[in-house]
């Protein structure tokens, strides 16, 4: 075949090529309409391309196939730079059977499982190296996945490959510390291919992850390769990739299983993403996984700074939002220890950010709401955190004060506790302390010795009494006209429960002073010593 060079053709400023125009546009669609339209002029013909597929390696592959008349051999190490090149240069259309070099790549990829798995690593390399300038994406779709596949066949292959409940039945009863570091093999056996992927950039990362997903690979192995990678890659990383980076892990992870990342990991990417200023979508997405699981967390996990411009020591915020996540969240499913671990821990933060000065009332009751009354047995501790509060913060007013204190269960306080709240002058009522002679009443009423019921009745003197609901009615009253509706109906409900309670006791009072009275008819000998017994008990 005689060969003429009347064509020169610059590749990207790489590298200049002499080629045969004619040959070149027998194969090539591209050049077929370009020089269609020369009207005979057939010297000094150049082309200069400025983005071409793989540049100078990429023109030079292309070239010898167009001079080979379309027999090259396509193997995984140059079957992704074809692909592109092939199609930049429009080698496909009409196909000349043999000569369509799209459809050989095409026919070349439908044996990809025979593949090794360097052959592979290989191919996506080069994925990854011409996917940004260009569109192309059937090859890097087909690679991975059969790389995705080739994972998958490899957990197939070991007798090693997935915690079954007969693997648990099996090593259950015999934990030594051979089966141990067998459990530890079978952990590294199924990570093996987390080094070999550490070369992807963030996009690949995101398109194998969701692969593995369709493919219903374990969640927890997708969220074991997903923190490894970003660990790997986080510090060598630009700003701008460090942002991207966490944005697409965040992501991934909203799709897994909502237990599967643990607290603390979610925690970690939440302090740097703090730093990273990531878009809100994603922090959103994030607060969404750590709240789901909230009851795993720790105290020391709360405490966030608060935003920058803030007074206040910690973002209370984000802890309200994290708790309603809960909530929302675990609601068809939520049983009473979940709910218990989370408002300790809520009790926990109180207490640490009580002694704020900065930290608004306003903030400080929604921390006390936030979590329905039924999740605590007993509300001593948010009395002394109440406690805290109004001794750090002196100056509110009566309203907000009495915002704070409705807040309180006086049912859920222990005698200490009500008998410190009785004499607490920060707190603005003094409805606790009949709350607290109510409780002491009821003690003793149960106590066996029963004769003690005398001295409990007369604590209840009527003057007191008048003057602790005069002075209730008139916090009651300055409510009202203040508007602190919420407020005000818990006092009220609360008083009529005191009061109702109170004339119980004194009916129970009345009653045993009389049956004491009966006492005094009945002797019992024992042992030559005289001996009273109740009426109740004879």
């Amino acid at each position: 075949m005689e060969v003429w060079c009347d064509l020169v053709v610059d590749v990207n400023g790489e590298e200049t090529f002499m080629v045969d125009k004619k040959i070149l546009a027998s194969f090539s669609g591209r050049f077929s309409k370009l020089f269609s339209g020369l009207n005979g002029i057939t010297s000094n013909l150049k082309v200069i391309f400025h983005d071409f597929p793989g540049g100078a390696e990429g023109f030079e592959l292309i070239a010898r196939y167009c001079y080979s008349l379309g027999k090259i051999k396509i193997t995984a190490s140059n079957i992704v730079l074809l692909s592109c090149a092939a199609r930049f240069m429009e080698m496909g259309g009409d196909g000349h059977g043999n000569l369509n070099l799209i459809d050989q790549i095409e026919k070349s990829l439908e044996e990809i499982s025979y593949w090794t798995w360097p052959e592979l690593l290989v191919a996506l390399k080069q994925c990854q190296v011409l996917l940004p300038t260009t569109d192309y994406l059937f090859v890097p779709e087909k690679v991975l996945s059969g790389l995705v596949e080739r994972i998958a066949l490899s957990f197939v292959a070991s007798p090693y490959t997935s915690f079954s409940g007969n693997f648990n039945s099996t090593f259950q009863f015999s934990w030594d510390t051979e089966r141990c570091d067998s459990l530890m093999n079978i952990c590294r056996q199924r990570r093996w291919w987390f080094e070999d992927l550490m070369f992807l950039n963030v996009d690949f990362v995101d398109k194998v992850s969701k692969m593995m997903i369709t493919q219903n690979f374990e969640h927890d192995l997708i969220c074991k390769f997903l923190l490894h990678y970003r660990k790997s890659r986080f510090c060598s990383a630009s700003q701008v990739e460090k942002c991207k980076m966490t944005e697409v892990v965040i992501n991934l992870l909203s799709l897994l299983d909502r237990s599967t990342p643990s607290c603390k990991s979610l925690f970690n990417i939440f302090h740097v993403a703090l730093s990273l200023k990531i878009s809100r979508i994603y922090r959103k997405k994030l607060e969404s996984l750590i709240g789901s699981q909230l009851d795993q967390a720790t105290v020391d996990y709360l405490l966030v700074p608060s935003p920058c411009g803030k007074d206040y020591m910690y973002d209370v915020s984000l802890v309200l939002r994290l708790v309603k996540v809960f909530l929302f969240e675990n609601r068809s499913w939520l049983s009473m220890s979940r709910l218990n671990k989370v408002a300790g821990l809520v009790d926990s933060y109180l207490a640490e950010v009580s002694p704020d000065s900065h930290l608004k009332p306003i903030k400080f009751v929604a921390l006390l709401k936030v979590l329905p009354d039924f999740t605590r047995q007993s509300h001593d501790g948010l009395y002394h955190t109440m406690d805290m509060y109004l001794q750090v913060h002196a100056g509110l007013c009566e309203e907000e004060k009495l915002r704070v204190f409705s807040t309180l269960n006086y049912e859920k306080l222990s005698a200490d506790a009500l008998k410190h709240l009785a004499q607490n002058s920060r707190f603005p009522s003094r409805l606790a302390v009949i709350s607290f002679i109510n409780q002491q009443s009821m003690l003793k009423c149960l106590h066996p010795r029963t004769h003690r019921i005398v001295s409990s009745s007369n604590s209840l003197d009527a003057k007191v009494y008048k003057a602790k609901k005069a002075h209730a009615a008139k916090i009651i009253q300055y409510a009202k006209k203040n508007n602190i509706t919420t407020t005000t109906e818990k006092f009220e409900a609360q008083f009529r429960g005191m009061q109702w309670k109170v004339m119980e006791l004194e009916k129970i009072c009345s009653i045993m002073q009389t049956e004491m009275g009966n006492m005094s008819q009945r002797r019992l000998p024992w042992v030559g010593n005289t001996r009273y017994l109740p009426g109740l008990c004879s």
